[in-house]
């Protein structure tokens, strides 16, 4: 039963007499939890007079059932608790609480993990799933992610949005593109027709639009199954605006005029970059366990291999939309707090933060002050590159600031950085401005030619030779230029167009992950960009981990439209050269190649400050990866 047909019965239930709970609930955990017997029921309500839980289990049903305080007085007094006997999973359930003689002031589960809808009820969850497939984490500096928006990654035009189902259907594909990660774009509910994800409602339960818990972890295993880690992105710099009113706003009656209660800042503090007075209160400690709870949540019992912390300055500093009120000190903490937590019982999984503000001590260890995270967004590189293939004259390009963004690295590791040339950021539209994808910003309206593809997969090339952990953003690989939405789905067409395009994408992510073995030095830490010729836009630079055959890899790329038939470049050792990939291969695009490439051998004196040198085919706007 619905909130909304539920009223009748709840205002008999709240003019009748409540009988007092004995005691709280003998069980601990927040929310809902289900133990044998019936289900226990937790609550932080700090101002609340008097507490309940109602629902369809109740007899008659809605009536009220009265909570307890956990204790009579101290921290345990801002908490209600009660056992029910006899609540299965899929139960509806709310909360009521007054304060004084007030009304009472009904409210969805905080910690709530399943839900009719956003405007609906909470559902008590069934945590039962039989996990079928083990898995090990890839190594971090062997992840190629790929990131995707449920609503829209396997969807059809005007038809309803995306599940993680239909996403289950496509893993397959993505498996023999060679990704090792996805990154889903948040999925907690919304109350939004549709969504990019990043206006939660509730934060522990899944959008019903995309299926319920179950189906995600089918997902998860699934995706194991392949061999494809799963990377959740989550929003705990604001919530909402929309839904806000049905749990986490005033939740138990308690607020400062014009301000949103116990979850919330109650100054300026709560407004975001976004304008709304939606910031939660990281300086009260039941909200940073919250959060720290969603998050361990996501990892243990969904088994996800890594998450994805949106807008991390947003958290640590009160950005506002117009001004910075400067430093969040217990944001800082939370983000600490669930990097000890993630790196102390589970290493091997991934934390990202997106900070974008090229700021280190994000991922530096939190023994050194830092906030602990494993990996950030590097917005430098992305810029760096983005500009070079974009300019519409070869002579405005700036290899200079892309050098610089291919020696970047944070704390001294190549890996603590996401490099990507498209993410769902720059791809989409906002304060009504087309961004654009890549290919369409490179020429608008004319996103298929020769020189939006050429450069468009110069950019790709970059992204998986440089140093760091490459991403790309769905249907980058069949070179999808669609302005990207929440309500755009991804054009499945595109791939049997540019059957190409995929390829190349296919194989750069193979030689990035050395899948050949021959290409090892594309994991390793170690750059040295050894030429640049910013009058002739040529580049290379040499990649290693070890050295060696098999490790030392040599990159060079043309950025203009110039060819060379023969362009001298450097080699760390002698002997033959192999040329592994040539973006302008003809088997990628029917009017790519007509340029001569070839194996060469290294048996020139010193050049460019490498030992030997010998000399390459260069077609415009191409990279090669050169190894032995």
């Amino acid at each position: 039963m619905d909130l909304v047909t539920a009223v009748p019965s709840l205002a008999r239930a709240a003019s009748a007499a409540v009988p007092t709970a004995v005691r709280p609930s003998p069980h601990p955990g927040m929310g809902a939890d289900l133990v044998a017997g019936g289900c226990s029921f937790r609550v932080w309500a700090p101002f609340a007079d008097e507490v309940f839980v109602t629902g369809s289990f109740s007899s008659p049903a809605w009536e009220l059932i009265a909570m307890s305080r956990d204790g009579s007085s101290g921290p345990g007094s801002e908490y209600w608790s009660v056992f029910v006997p006899g609540v299965s999973a899929g139960s509806e359930y709310r909360f009521a609480s007054r304060r004084g003689g007030g009304e009472l002031t009904w409210k969805m589960d905080p910690y709530g993990k399943s839900a009719t809808s956003a405007r609906g009820n909470s559902e008590v969850a069934d945590p039962g799933f039989l996990w079928l497939h083990p898995f090990q984490m890839p190594a971090w500096n062997s992840l190629v992610i790929y990131e995707l928006h449920v609503g829209t990654f396997n969807d059809e035009p005007g038809g309803p949005a995306g599940t993680f189902d239909s996403l289950r259907e496509g893993l397959d594909d993505l498996r023999d593109l060679g990704v090792n990660a996805i990154e889903i774009m948040p999925a907690s509910d919304f109350d939004t027709e549709t969504s990019m994800g990043y206006n939660p409602a509730l934060l522990f339960a899944l959008d019903g639009g995309y299926g319920e818990p179950h189906a995600f972890k089918r997902l998860i295993d699934e995706a194991h199954a392949r061999g494809i880690a799963v990377i959740l992105d989550v929003v705990y710099n604001h919530l909402g605006p929309q839904g806000l009113d049905q749990c986490m706003q005033r939740f138990d009656g308690w607020f400062i005029e014009p301000w949103q209660g116990i979850y919330f800042y109650q100054d300026g503090r709560a407004q975001t970059p976004y304008g709304d007075d939606n910031r939660m209160d990281f300086g009260r400690p039941q909200v940073r366990q919250l959060l720290r709870d969603n998050a361990m949540t996501w990892l243990h019992e969904f088994q996800v291999d890594g998450l994805r912390l949106d807008s991390t300055v947003a958290i640590r500093r009160a950005v506002r939309k117009h001004d910075d009120w400067g430093e969040l000190p217990q944001g800082w903490e939370l983000l600490q707090w669930i990097a000890n937590e993630k790196n102390g019982s589970q290493p091997w999984k991934l934390l990202i933060a997106e900070d974008l503000q090229d700021n280190e001590w994000l991922t530096r260890s939190t023994g050194a002050g830092g906030a602990g995270c494993n990996s950030q967004w590097d917005a430098g590189f992305f810029g760096a590159v983005r500009d070079a293939v974009v300019q519409a004259r070869d002579e405005d390009r700036d290899l200079l600031r892309v050098r610089d963004s291919l020696y970047r690295r944070y704390n001294g590791d190549a890996f603590q950085r996401v490099i990507y040339s498209e993410s769902h950021d720059e791809v989409t539209v906002r304060d009504g401005v087309d961004l654009g994808r890549l290919p369409n910003k490179i020429w608008w309206g004319n996103a298929d030619s020769w020189i939006a593809r050429k450069r468009s997969t110069l950019a790709a090339g970059l992204v998986f030779t440089a140093p760091g952990i490459p991403m790309l953003f769905q249907g980058q690989e069949f070179f999808d230029w669609t302005t990207w939405t929440d309500r755009t789905p991804l054009d499945w067409h595109q791939q049997a167009r540019f059957g190409g395009i995929r390829a190349l994408y296919r194989d750069l992510i193979r030689y990035r992950r050395n899948l050949h073995g021959n290409t090892a030095g594309l994991c390793g830490q170690h750059i040295n960009v050894f030429h640049l010729d910013n009058a002739a836009k040529v580049m290379a630079f040499h990649r290693w981990g070890n050295g060696g055959p098999g490790d030392d890899v040599v990159v060079v790329a043309n950025f203009s439209t110039q060819p060379y038939q023969s362009y001298n470049v450097g080699f760390p050792r002698a002997g033959t050269w192999y040329l592994r990939f040539n973006s302008d291969w003809q088997g990628y695009s029917k009017d790519f190649g007509g340029h001569q490439t070839y194996d060469t051998s290294a048996d020139g004196g010193p050049n460019q400050n490498m030992p030997h040198s010998g000399n390459v085919g260069l077609p415009p706007y191409t990279l090669l990866i050169y190894s032995q």
